[in-house]
């Protein structure tokens, strides 16, 4: 019985030392923390809206722009080699075509995010020049994530939102990739295979962990706002009062006075909680 045991343990070992197997053991928290912002508890519920959707396929858009371009500009780099899968995950070019759906040609000019998405992609340029081997964190994070549970969710977002077909659902869709579940067996592997140092790993773990949390920040500004504007919705449909336009650094979006002042204070709010998330 005694070699019996030791095998066992010696196989776990070595499935510990994989970096998929440590990475989901150092987030799990975070995971169900994720899980449980208003924002997805919206969609596990089958009561996302519309101005939800839009509003985080605005964020999408930031956020795989900045990790695809720091993807691609790494893309030779031992760490990203690996797992650098463009023609199979690749959402940038999925997103546009939502955005345009819901906004119309001039979408650019409607984007509006909160700071927390800001400041994911801040940290996506930051480590791409300075430390690309995390990415591999942040490419875990997103790219398995929106494709374990897309499927799901974009039949839960067509019924929520009463969408025909497939018409702003493309970052759902993974056109690439015949079996996700085949695939994400072959990407852990590739990830697995990365050499890393032991300081390396570590950072690559805590940057994990961060791509959680940025994530969770991002989902409460996301809500924050959407409730802003759906509050404004109503108040505009009840009173008709007149529609101005509201000018924001990287974004331009339509508003009443009352929609400006409370955003005023939601941009004070999100000023001071820079202070509180610093890095």
């Amino acid at each position: 019985m005694e070699p019996e045991k030791k095998t066992q343990t010696t196989s776990e070992q070595m499935t510990d030392r994989d970096l998929s197997e440590q990475i989901k053991k150092v987030t799990k928290d975070s995971h169900v923390r994720a899980e449980n912002t208003e924002l997805m508890l919206s969609f596990q519920k089958g009561k996302v809206t519309l101005p939800q959707y839009k509003l985080l396929l605005c964020s999408l858009y930031e956020v795989y722009q900045a990790l695809e371009e720091e993807l691609d500009r790494n893309s030779n780099h031992p760490s990203v080699a690996p797992i650098y899968f463009p023609a199979e995950l690749a959402r940038l070019d999925a997103i546009e075509k939502d955005l345009e759906y819901f906004y119309g040609q001039d979408w650019r000019e409607k984007i509006v995010v909160p700071a927390a998405t800001k400041r994911y992609c801040h940290r996506l340029r930051q480590i791409g020049k300075e430390n690309p081997e995390f990415l591999v964190a942040h490419a875990y994070t997103r790219y398995l994530g929106d494709l374990s549970g897309g499927q799901v969710l974009g039949r839960i977002a067509q019924k929520s939102m009463g969408l025909k077909g497939s018409e702003g659902l493309s970052f759902f869709a993974f056109p690439g990739v015949s079996s996700p579940n085949l695939f994400k067996q072959l990407y852990r592997s590739r990830m697995n295979s990365v050499e890393l140092t032991e300081e390396e790993r570590n950072g690559v773990l805590e940057e994990a962990v961060r791509a959680f949390e940025l994530n969770i920040q991002v989902f409460e500004g996301l809500q924050m706002l959407a409730s802003v504007t759906e509050n404004e919705l109503q108040t505009c449909s009840t009173h008709s009062t007149p529609v101005n336009t509201l000018q924001i650094p990287g974004a331009i979006i339509k508003t009443t006075p009352l929609l400006r002042m409370v955003l005023g204070l939601f941009v004070a709010l999100v000023t001071v909680s820079v202070g509180i998330y610093a890095f």
